[in-house]
Formats: structure tokens, C-alpha cells, sequence
């Protein structure tokens, strides 16, 4: 639960690699909510300058009007409901609440798009249909950057490393999606994310770089015939 909130509201959500979509199980999802509902809910936001503050505003006045606008949408939409937050507020900064949305549709515009701030949709999905589920995630959105998956069975993460190959360039294991150290940790998704270039490695380098292949010949040869061509013995010329 700490690895979810974290990731979706730290730095007020507004990193590339939050956590804006999570598939919980339905056997689960009721301790799930009552944990991350009361965790939500002992946030203090405020002035950054107070290390008690675990979110500060958003970054300006049309990321403001960018995110509300989403939590206007999932107000109005019947298939979302807005669990915690949701409260926006810019008389003195750019502060919205860390909000929770349930979506009863796993294609629902906040599960398809990148929001960039401190909203987190969630759908419950029936805890049989974890391997479609696995795929409803790697079909749902465009974006390929980063992905975690929590669980305690070796299987469930083997399959769910195999099936969201693509979906994440940066995947990991009962962690929160968020926080790459670069150059101890390569960090590049692709799809809608970008190229995958890996910042922080080798291998972003080589996207930068032209190779070319020289080849210089010292001795040459002189006849165009090859030896295998030569005849046989006994064979005329």
C-alpha cells in the first residue's frame, strides 16, 4: 500500500512514471480500500518548505485546470466514483487533493490517459481473470513507461513480467513504478512513452552516436577468378 501511494502522489503526482492506473482483485479489494482510503486521508499538503508536507501544489495554472478538469469528468461520468479527494483549490497555489477513482470500465477515459497529477484510478477486476486482466492492462493505454505488480506468488509474476513485456520499459516487483536513480537504474519506456533509450546507460548512448564500419584491404587480389575455380587435374582448361 505504502508502494501505491507513494508512487501516485508523491511530487503531486506530476512525474512521468506515477502510479495513474491500478487492477486490484476483488477477493483483496476491500481491505485494499479501507488501507489505501486511510492513508489517502493522513496526507497533509501545504507549503514545500515544511517537511511535514508530504504533497506541495501543482506546477502551474494549466496543470491546475488540466487535472481538475479530469476530476470534473469523473464527477459527471456514472461509470467513475471519486472514493477520497478530489477537492481543488487556487487561491493561494495551484492545490488539489490526492483523489481515488473507481472506474467500472477498464477502458475508462482516466485509465486510458496520462493525467500528470495526483489521480489514481483504480478497477476491480475478478480475481479468476487475472491472466485477461493482464492483457486488459497491456491493451488498455498507449503509454510503455513504467509498471509494477505486486504479489507474493512466483507464478503471478513470472506470467505478468512475460505478458507486459511491452507495456513497461522500466518493470518492477513489489515496488512502486516511480523513482529510477539515474545511473544506477537505466530509465526509457517506448510506445507512446518514447524510444526506450535507457537514460543513464550504454545503451542511451548509442542513440546518439553514427557507427560505421571501415574495411582496408592490404593485399589485393589481382585475378578475378576464384581459387575454387581452378580446374581439376586432368580436366581441360
Amino acid at each position: 500500500m505504502t508502494a501505491l501511494v507513494r508512487g501516485a502522489f508523491e511530487y503531486q503526482g506530476q512525474k512521468c512514471s506515477a502510479a495513474s492506473r491500478a487492477y486490484i482483485p476483488d477477493t483483496i479489494w476491500p481491505q485494499v480500500k479501507e488501507k489505501l482510503l486511510a492513508d489517502v486521508a493522513a496526507i497533509k499538503m501545504g507549503d514545500i518548505t515544511d517537511f511535514t508536507n508530504f504533497m506541495g501544489a501543482v506546477i502551474d495554472r494549466n496543470a491546475f485546470a488540466t487535472i481538475s478538469g479530469y476530476i470534473d469528468f469523473a464527477r459527471s461520468c456514472p461509470d467513475l466514483e471519486i472514493l477520497t479527494g478530489g477537492g481543488c483549490d487556487a487561491s493561494v497555489g495551484y492545490f488539489i487533493e490526492p483523489t481515488v477513482v473507481l472506474s467500472q470500465d477498464p477502458k475508462s477515459r482516466l485509465m486510458e490517459e496520462e493525467i500528470f497529477g495526483p489521480v489514481l484510478t483504480i478497477y476491480v477486476y475478478p480475481e479468476k481473470d487475472y491472466e485477461e486482466t493482464l492483457h486488459l492492462c497491456d491493451e488498455t493505454s498507449p503509454y510503455g513507461l513504467t509498471g509494477s505488480i505486486f504479489a507474493q506468488d512466483r507464478e503471478a509474476i513470472v506470467l505478468a513480467m512475460d505478458i507486459l513485456r511491452h507495456a513497461a520499459g522500466n518493470f518492477y516487483v513489489n515496488d512502486k513504478p516511480t523513482g529510477a536513480i539515474v545511473g544506477q537504474q537505466p530509465f526509457g519506456g517506448s510506445r507512446a512513452s518514447g524510444t526506450n533509450d535507457k537514460a543513464g546507460s550504454w545503451l542511451n548512448l548509442e542513440r546518439w552516436v553514427t557507427p560505421r564500419t571501415i574495411k582496408e584491404t592490404f593485399l589485393p587480389p589481382t585475378d578475378f577468378r576464384y581459387p575454387y575455380m581452378q580446374p581439376d587435374d586432368g580436366d581441360s582448361a
